[in-house]
């Protein structure tokens, strides 16, 4: 597809075919649109999306689907198993695991996105730094990204926790932190593609000032590739502050949060299987569902471009 002439509007230059009816025809009614974009996203996109819908409702309006309160102690229904009355279970204080596996949903999916806004706001700043500033600043950024690099995630956010402590808004940071130079690496590299095209030379050659280069060129090129990168970071920021979690740097007993839950039912793997299973089920779940839809969306973005 050529890019369009610099200074004209796509809607000038394209001439709207009369015997089609593509779906922002006016003249199709809604719901006919609204089929044909379903139609064109596939399964691929819209079963993790309604997978991830669920996610989002249990940690949004948790009471409405847990039978009980998170932190609800009834010792007398000690370890019993999986049934009509516990659907996952209890574990050692008679807590009932369906609905703790709810409302941990909250605190898993928060700093999972929470995480991830971190990560990409910072490396949207060091790639920004590195594909637009001059070439001695695009050499510092990539030495200190490279230096970061050196260290595996989970150890740098290990790292982070050391220095500040341990605990859920340290958790959050950390993993954040661990995930922007990768992040910033692919901004990087996007944002220099973009500003070598040849619409942008043009724009150079008519005079336009650089914010106009990075509001009408940069930025809408760079944030279809965000978007995939934020949907597939939720899903690995949510893995990594889980382990965090596990090791009792992040999220501890009693509260409510997968890696937390996972860490104390080990304990009692032996006679009460129940306790690490679906909380775990519960972070692959998150983790498959994230990165299948950004795939799926990644893929979408590649056939309609």
């Amino acid at each position: 597809m050529s890019a369009p002439i610099p200074g004209t509007s796509p809607v000038a230059t394209a001439a709207p075919d009369a015997g089609s009816h593509a779906p922002t025809d006016p003249g199709v009614p809604g719901p006919v649109r609204r089929r044909n974009l379903l139609l064109r996203m596939g399964p691929s996109i819209l079963l993790p999306a309604g997978i991830l819908a669920v996610l989002v409702a249990a940690a949004a309006i948790p009471g409405l689907l847990a039978p009980s309160g998170p932190l609800t102690m009834e010792p007398a229904v000690a370890f019993t198993p999986p049934g009509p009355g516990h659907w996952f279970g209890t574990d050692e204080s008679g807590r009932d695991v369906f609905s703790r596996v709810i409302h941990g949903a909250r605190s898993s999916l928060l700093i999972g996105v929470l995480a991830t806004v971190i990560g990409l706001g910072v490396a949207t700043v060091l790639g920004a730094l590195a594909g637009l500033g001059t070439r001695t600043l695009d050499f510092g950024v990539s030495r200190f990204l490279e230096v970061l690099f050196a260290f595996p995630g989970l150890l740098l956010a290990l790292l982070v926790i050391t220095i500040l402590g341990p605990g859920v808004v340290t958790t959050t940071v950390a993993v954040g932190l661990s995930t922007a130079p990768g992040y910033a690496r692919m901004i990087r590299s996007q944002v220099l593609s973009v500003r070598r095209s040849g619409y942008v030379e043009a724009s150079l050659v008519q005079g336009r000032s650089r914010w106009f280069i990075i509001r009408h060129h940069i930025l809408p090129n760079v944030a279809a590739p965000l978007l995939v990168l934020a949907t597939l970071g939720i899903g690995q920021a949510i893995v990594w502050a889980s382990s965090l979690s596990f090791l009792g740097l992040g999220a501890t007993p009693p509260d409510p949060e997968w890696g937390s839950m996972l860490s104390n039912g080990r304990l009692y793997i032996g006679n009460a299987w129940w306790l690490t299973v679906f909380p775990g089920l519960c972070i692959v779940l998150s983790a498959a569902t994230t990165t299948l839809l950004g795939h799926g969306v990644q893929r979408h973005l590649k056939e309609n471009r």
